[in-house]
């Protein structure tokens, strides 16, 4: 089984992709899903092989998604080292449940990322403001292509540390690792209404960044 050594700078560059990536990468999850499925099943009889095939295809995905969340490489390599041996100690335990074997992945991750910060609530937070929240019923998503070309890397991830907790998580799941709204509904345990409630406004709160500037944004 591989170990987490991947330099900070081969994740930090990350772009977003177009919806139409999106939507095809979700067409050709089908026959992954069936490779997928007899990798997690060998998984969970101890395989290390397979279970390094998995840890292969997706400790790239969990580290973006936790670096997002932390902001800190280094701190983004530990807690993803972390992710893959609570897996690897509780995989006896998983059971296939027709979606991506990452969405169980991202559940460990979430709530190791809960566990990180409720440890530096004192210093570090990640809420956004009152503002951020409030938006008109005639706002429109904002496309992800006008993300890509207004925010560098590191000031995406700013801008999406200033969403709540919740906005974060849908955005980072939709438009970063190209997620749907069903597999985030049960990444996240939530009806796919209620994602897609958070997925507008968080966007509309990043456009509001982008009218802004992310520096000059209200506090």
């Amino acid at each position: 089984m591989a170990i987490f050594d991947a330099t900070p700078e081969a994740h930090n560059t990350f772009e977003f992709p177009s919806l139409s990536n999106v939507t095809a990468g979700a067409a050709r999850r089908t026959p992954e899903l069936l490779q997928e499925k007899e990798l997690a099943v060998s998984a969970t009889r101890h395989d290390r092989e397979a279970f390094g095939l998995l840890y292969d295809r997706y400790v790239t995905k969990i580290y973006q998604y936790v670096y997002y969340k932390v902001g800190s490489s280094s701190e983004a390599e530990d807690l993803t080292a972390q992710v893959f041996l609570r897996a690897w100690e509780a995989i006896g335990g998983y059971e296939w449940r027709e979606h991506p074997f990452s969405a169980w992945l991202f559940r460990i991750a979430r709530n190791l990322v809960v566990d990180y910060h409720r440890a530096r609530r004192d210093t570090v937070s990640l809420e956004g403001t009152d503002g951020g929240d409030e938006i008109r019923p005639s706002d429109e998503e904002l496309p992800d292509q006008s993300l890509q070309a207004l925010f560098t890397s590191e000031q995406l991830r700013q801008a999406v540390s200033k969403l709540t907790d919740e906005q974060q998580e849908v955005i980072v799941l939709r438009f970063i690792e190209g997620y749907s709204t069903a597999e985030i509904a049960s990444i996240m345990g939530k009806r796919e209404g209620a994602i897609r409630g958070l997925q507008f406004r968080g966007l509309a709160t990043l456009r509001g960044m982008i009218h802004w500037g992310i520096e000059d944004e209200p506090r």
